[in-house]
């Protein structure tokens, strides 16, 4: 006797089956089906229902998933930074962010490889160097720009990963930060209604990072709130661009008040308005933004926003390595937002 029975679509090799084969079997995006398979709470539940179905049939699973399934674990996590390494080892955060990231990956002896692009033009190598590889399990993504494709696609890959800071357009994605518009808000209201700084300047960091984009907008508001004029010079987060943005600020009329996007620079504004003869603080407020070591050594020292970077790497790297063994974050705990402190020195005027 011949049994007939239902017919399902042939299995592919589990290997060799990605998202894009998930996505062309039920007609979705490839972003869209891994929110379906993360739960996101924007895809609705008959969606969801027909990814997880396709992928059953064509036997998918995540990368880490796979891996844990086939027994053999890299053990290795990744920190891609989209820079070049003369601007990543350049610049203090990422002294800290990688302090944090390692302690917390010593801890359980995995070993973290670092990925940067090899020049400014190679905006995609830092992703697609792990991505490819297949020799770590997840991955940290810092100072990225707003419209960086990479993390995107990074995420949709189904490789685990933690963002530092904030992304917008990845709602859904575990991320570790601070909120930088309170922050740069209490450090503009300091200056305008503590000191009765009239005229503001902000220097910005480059305004395709949501960072910068954040201090600005806090900075801003407070100026609005406390009826100060203001104006924004955009820097690059390099003492030069302080530098620069001093030079610009002398051409302006009655500028008392100037709120740096971080501390180099806050520094480098300081150091060219004290060459060309203006009294700090006395005739003009100075405030900037990390406290990693710069503001506390300069003369006047300078008031600042303490960022916890250290501690954020480490909590990021502890939840890639939830995220690697199953945990899944969705909603308000997806985002961890760290606290951060204004602190008081001489620069802004305080005794």
């Amino acid at each position: 006797m011949e049994v007939l029975g239902l017919m399902t679509a042939p299995k592919m090799d589990v290997a060799k089956v990605t998202l894009r084969d998930v996505a062309e079997r039920v007609g979705l995006s490839v972003s869209a089906v891994s929110q379906a398979l993360l739960d996101g709470p924007r895809i609705g539940t008959e969606t969801k229902a027909r990814v997880r179905e396709a992928a059953e049939e064509l036997g998918y699973v995540t990368n880490s998933a796979g891996r844990a399934l086939r027994a053999r674990r890299a053990d290795a996590v990744a920190l891609i930074v989209p820079n070049t390494s003369q601007h990543v080892f350049g610049h203090s955060y990422f002294m800290h962010v990688l302090t944090g990231v390692t302690d917390a990956a010593n801890s359980r002896e995995a070993q973290l490889v670092i990925s940067t692009n090899v020049d400014e033009q190679h905006g995609k190598a830092a992703y697609d160097r792990v991505m490819r590889s297949g020799s770590v399990d997840g991955a940290i993504v810092t100072s990225a720009a707003v419209d960086d494709e990479g993390i995107a696609q990074l995420v949709s890959s189904g490789v685990p990963v933690v963002l530092l800071g904030g992304f917008p357009v990845l709602p859904d994605a575990v991320s570790v930060g601070i909120d930088d518009v309170a922050a740069s808000y209490a450090a503009t209201e300091h200056v305008v209604r503590d000191h009765g700084r009239r005229s503001v300047v902000h220097i910005s960091g480059p305004l395709d990072h949501q960072a910068a984009i954040d201090r600005r907008d806090g900075f801003i508001a407070a100026a609005e709130h406390y009826g100060a004029t203001f104006e924004v010079v955009e820097g690059d987060f390099d003492e030069e661009s302080g530098d620069a943005a001093a030079v610009s600020i002398q051409r302006r009329e009655g500028v008392d008040g100037v709120v740096a996007a971080n501390d180099e620079m806050a520094f480098g504004a300081m150091r060219r308005l004290a060459a060309d003869g203006h009294d700090v603080p006395r005739r003009i407020s100075i405030v900037g933004f990390d406290d990693f070591g710069l503001a506390r050594v300069t003369t006047p020292a300078i008031t600042t926003v303490r960022v916890p970077a250290e501690e954020m790497a480490r909590l990021a790297t502890d939840r890639l390595f939830d995220l690697i063994g199953g945990v899944r974050f969705t909603g308000p705990d997806a985002h961890a937002v760290l606290p951060t402190e204004l602190v008081v020195r001489q620069s802004c005027g305080c005794p």
